[in-house]
């Protein structure tokens, strides 16, 4: 099936930012006709500080109830066009806690996955700059899968991708393609993002598929970027797809056959399960 990666420049108006999403869409389905597309992290909103977060946090229905307007414009996008779109994540209301969250739609427009981003964002970069998402948002801690097209997909988010034993136990649990939405810093993004996503696609075998986040936002006061350069890698490491700077899009392909191929000639799993015989062996 198609897949295209959505690249956005979003801010802290967050009705700017579902017209920005929906115009980009809307653009990519009509050019590449992809099965299933994919937005940036916190797609929503990126900036404005705590306020400004909570401000665009949604409080997430049931499965077929009614949502709040990211939730229904996703499920709209899907229906009308008989897509899958996965949602990048969104900013989930959780009362005291928000929650970095992931939702996909099937073509009929029924939700079919849903994800909280598990490893929070707490560190320091390199200039200095601190970031602890930790203070504003809780952790998930459930795995999400989803089908379509014949293909497994399994969520993910952002800095999540730097933990490769989460991506082993995806592969594990059948996933085939690996769905990564990002607002990777500049700094970190320019040294890590690329290599970072392609390390995981040859440990775990699978597709890596990375809408990202570009540009300048304004976080009370002060500038920060985001690196975008949003990407798919195949399952050998090979970037097969990649946006330029700017917000826009890439479409690439993904083949089973492809996945198939790469674990037969390397059958990593196999020879993990015989590591794993012999490390029990080595402590009894």
């Amino acid at each position: 099936m198609r897949v295209s990666v959505i690249q956005m420049n979003q801010g802290s108006d967050k009705a700017a930012n579902l017209d920005q999403a929906r115009r980009l869409v809307e653009a990519a389905i009509e050019a590449d006709r992809p099965g299933l597309v994919t937005l940036p992290e916190t797609w929503t909103n990126l900036g404005g500080g705590r306020e400004s977060r909570r401000a665009a946090a949604e409080i997430l229905p049931t499965p077929g109830a009614e949502g709040g307007a990211a939730y229904e414009m996703l499920r709209g996008l899907a229906r009308t066009h008989g897509i899958t779109v996965h949602g990048g994540s969104i900013i989930e209301d959780g009362g005291e806690k928000l929650f970095n969250t992931t939702l996909v739609f099937g073509p009929d427009g029924s939700e079919i996955a849903r994800y909280r981003k598990i490893h929070l964002f707490d560190i320091t970069a390199p200039d200095g700059t601190g970031y602890k998402e930790s203070a504003l948002y809780g952790g998930g801690s459930d795995l999400a899968f989803f089908e379509a097209g014949g293909i497994r997909f399994a969520c993910t988010i952002c800095y999540d991708i730097r933990f490769p034993e989460l991506y082993l136990t995806l592969r594990r649990m059948g996933a085939e393609a690996i769905l990564v939405p990002s607002n990777f810093t500049l700094q970190t993004g320019k040294d890590h993002w690329e290599a970072l996503l392609r390390a995981r696609a040859i440990d775990s075998q699978c597709w890596m598929i990375a809408a990202a986040s570009y540009g300048n936002y304004d976080e009370r006061g002060a500038t920060r970027s985001v690196y975008g350069h949003s990407l798919i890698a195949d399952p050998w490491g090979h970037v097969v797809a990649k946006c330029s700077d700017g917000i826009g899009w890439a479409t690439a392909r993904i083949d089973p056959k492809v996945t198939a191929r790469v674990r037969a000639g390397m059958p990593l799993e196999e020879h993990r399960d015989a590591a794993r015989a012999w490390r029990a062996k080595a402590g009894s």
